[in-house]
């Protein structure tokens, strides 16, 4: 995940951590399974004849992922430059292609969205709740939903969250305003305490958590848990205040959902033009 909306002295560095994750941990199996994921959760076998609009590409894997599945045409955009070089770096490893374009832009700024259009697969994991400005973010994304189109957007959900949303909150405040070696003892503390529950009996499960944050969708725990500690501004929301807002605003329509986990995974149709 990554931010895409407008710049504030305390956020986090999103950028750098979606740059040390793809130098360290980028393979052609994240790839695959990034791939793989995309896929799976639309139902498809491939994305020919789509286009994809990622919001807040982050590390680029993503956009990537739509490529290796065949899309049209792709449009990367993050708010943050180091996401977008990034994100460019995966792109010059696809070999540049000339349908995936990576640019620096503001989901939040309603003039660049103008000059997007609509396209047929709107993408956007992690992201809208780190503007500052979550239901304006979602809105925006979702206008750019063509007709008959799909909106794939995950969001931290206000619903399964433990100890409270204002406990990670202040967590996040914390490790914004510390040096890092305080930093470095805080994921070791999240490890400890929400890894392996204070048990190192559990140690099994923790790793059982780590190959599967892999094989879900090619990301590394370790960048995971700094962007979740770090992840500032940050909003949560409601799985079924989401649902509601796109069938009042837009008369989207829920096609799939995944629950449970920190973020809640949404799949939306827009049937107008169907």
């Amino acid at each position: 995940m990554t931010f895409a909306g407008n710049p504030s002295s305390n956020r986090y560095e999103f950028g750098a951590n979606w740059a040390s994750f793809v130098d360290k941990h980028y393979s052609a199996e994240r790839r695959q399974l990034a791939a793989d994921k995309l896929l799976s959760f639309l139902g498809k076998q491939s994305l020919e004849g789509m286009d994809f609009l990622d919001i807040g590409s982050g590390s680029g894997l993503h956009s990537l992922a739509a490529f290796d599945a065949k899309a049209d045409r792709i449009h990367s955009f993050d708010f943050d430059s180091l996401s977008v070089d990034t994100t460019g770096k995966l792109r010059k490893l696809a070999g540049n292609p000339p349908n995936w374009v990576v640019e620096r832009g503001d989901v939040l700024d309603a003039d660049y969205l103008e000059t997007l259009g609509t396209w047929s697969l709107v993408y956007s994991w992690g992201v809208l709740h780190h503007t500052g400005a979550m239901w304006e973010a979602i809105e925006n994304a979702a206008g750019k939903v063509a007709p008959g189109g799909l909106f794939f957007i995950s969001l931290y959900s206000s619903n399964v969250v433990k100890p409270s949303a204002q406990f990670w909150l202040d967590v996040k405040r914390q490790y914004n305003a510390a040096n890092p070696r305080q930093r470095w003892r805080m994921e070791y503390w999240y490890i400890w305490r929400f890894g392996l529950g204070r048990n190192p009996l559990r140690l099994p499960h923790l790793l059982k958590q780590i190959y599967e944050k892999k094989k879900g969708r090619g990301m590394s725990y370790m960048t995971d848990v700094r962007d979740w500690l770090g992840g500032w501004p940050m909003e949560f929301a409601d799985d079924n205040a989401v649902i509601d807002f796109l069938k009042e605003r837009f008369d989207f329509e829920l096609v799939r959902i995944s629950t449970g986990e920190a973020c809640t995974e949404f799949l939306f149709r827009n049937p107008k033009g169907r």
